[in-house]
């Protein structure tokens, strides 16, 4: 087993299964040496929906949490890319992180650092560490919390 899918394992992770898309778009685009991965929204270990709004319906605990699930898909879908193999991943490039929230809530970066430790916990700082952009959205599909996108080097 490789070091990532033993940090995976250590970090008591599950990997959720990835669904075909529902709309008119990739899971993931492999261009030269990157994988872009479309942006996942907020499920549960059961599959439902995480919804809500940060700064009214929805506290940083349980968004964070919804982003720490995004990033598992994401990595579900990047290991897909790879052809089951997530050691052909050298780093994760970059995280956009979309939080549905009120006007005048401004944690977002904590909520997106649901899913940044996470990815630091599966592929170790040094691949792992990534740039972010973490905003708020006055709406997101479905109503979730939070939509994460990806981008890695292979």
């Amino acid at each position: 087993m490789n070091t990532i899918e033993q940090n995976i394992k250590n970090a008591n992770y599950t990997l959720p299964e990835v669904a075909a898309p529902v709309a008119k778009y990739l899971p993931y685009v492999k261009i030269d040496n990157r994988i872009i991965v479309s942006g996942q929204i907020s499920r549960d270990e059961t599959g439902n929906l995480i919804v809500g709004k940060a700064g009214e319906n929805c506290d940083i605990q349980t968004a964070a949490h919804a982003a720490h699930r995004c990033a598992l898909y994401l990595v579900a879908i990047a290991k897909q890319a790879c052809d089951g193999d997530l050691s052909k991943i050298k780093k994760v490039v970059k995280l956009s992180g979309f939080v549905n929230s009120t006007p005048d809530f401004k944690d977002h970066p904590q909520i997106v650092n649901g899913a940044s430790e996470t990815m630091v916990t599966i592929f170790g700082d040094d691949i792992g560490m990534h740039a972010r952009a973490a905003v708020g959205m006055a709406s997101l599909p479905l109503g979730v919390v939070v939509e994460i996108e990806a981008e890695f080097s292979i």
